[in-house]
C-alpha cells in the first residue's frame, strides 16, 4: 500500500431505518455511495466510482464472528451506530480488540465515523462516554485545526451530526483535526494509520430527516431540539470533501 484497487472493509455497526434500508440495503450501501462519489471527485488516475475501489461489507453486530482477514484488505471503515461505544457488549469488545490489533500493525489503515470514531478512541485508551453538553444533530458547523485544514483542504467544515457520546481526549500521538463547542474531539489523525470524524459525511438530508422524525416520535428529541435540527437538515454539508480526505489518506505513501 498504497495502490489500486483500494480494498476497504466496511464494518456495519447498526441497521438503518426502513426508508434508508430500502434505498441502500444497509450502511454498507450508504458508505459505498459516499466512497464512489468521493472517488469521482478526487480525480486520481484509475480511481472512480466504477474502478479502483474494492468494497466489502461486514455485519459485526449480528455476525460478530465474521471479520475480514487483514491480508485481504487495505483498510477498515467503522460505521456509526445507535449503540454506546463505551458499553461492554461482547460484539463491542470484539470490535475494540480488532481495532487494537490493526493499530498494532502498520499496513492496514483505519477510518472511523461517529461510533467508529469513538471505538478508535477507546481502542487507543481515550475516555469515551456520554457528553454533558447534550446532542449534536443535523448539519453543524465544525472548526478545523491548522492540521485539519491541511488534511481536509478547506478552512472549515459542515457535516451532519447525530450523537451525544464523545471522545473526551486525544490519545497520545494522535493529531487533532476538528472541534465544536459541544465536542472538542471531532476528528483524529495519524499519518498512514488512522483518520476519524465524529460527524457523518455519509448522511444525506433524507437519511437525517428519517432519523430526526423517528427520535422525535419516540421522545428522544423534544420539540425544540427537533425543530432546530429540522431547520438545518437541508443545509449544505461537506460529506464528499471529507471522503476525498479519506481517500487521500488511504493513498498516502
Amino acid at each position: 500500500m498504497p495502490g489500486l484497487p483500494l480494498r476497504i472493509a466496511i464494518l456495519e455497526c447498526d441497521t438503518p431505518l426502513d426508508g434508508t434500508r430500502s434505498r441502500y440495503g444497509g450502511y454498507g450501501g450508504v458508505f459505498t455511495a459516499l466512497l464512489q462519489a468521493g472517488a469521482d471527485a478526487l480525480s486520481y488516475p484509475g480511481l472512480s466510482a466504477s474502478s479502483g475501489l474494492e468494497l466489502s461489507t461486514w455485519d459485526v453486530v449480528n455476525q460478530a464472528d465474521s471479520y475480514p482477514d487483514l491480508s485481504s484488505i487495505d483498510a477498515i471503515l467503522i460505521s456509526g451506530s445507535k449503540h454506546n461505544s463505551f458499553d461492554n457488549d461482547p460484539w463491542i469488545l470484539k470490535l475494540v480488540d480488532f481495532v487494537q490489533a490493526i493499530l498494532a500493525q502498520r499496513r492496514v489503515r483505519v477510518i472511523g465515523i461517529c461510533f467508529g470514531h469513538q471505538i478508535v478512541g477507546r481502542a487507543l485508551g481515550a475516555k469515551v462516554d456520554r457528553s454533558d453538553k447534550g446532542w449534536e444533530a443535523s448539519v453543524t458547523a465544525i472548526d478545523l485545526t491548522k492540521r485539519g485544514q491541511e488534511i481536509f483542504e478547506t478552512p472549515s467544515l459542515a457535516l451532519h451530526q447525530m450523537h451525544r457520546d464523545i471522545v473526551y481526549n486525544y490519545p497520545e500521538g494522535i493529531e487533532a483535526l476538528a472541534y465544536t463547542e459541544k465536542c472538542a474531539v471531532q476528528g483524529m489523525y495519524a499519518a498512514r494509520r488512522l483518520i476519524t470524524v465524529q460527524g457523518h459525511p455519509e448522511f444525506t438530508e433524507e437519511i437525517v430527516r428519517e432519523l430526526l422524525i423517528a427520535r422525535h416520535g419516540s421522545g428522544v428529541f423534544d420539540d425544540a431540539m427537533f425543530e432546530d435540527a429540522m431547520g438545518r437538515v437541508d443545509k449544505y454539508q461537506d460529506g464528499v470533501v471529507v471522503c476525498k480526505a479519506f481517500l487521500r489518506f488511504l493513498l498516502e505513501e
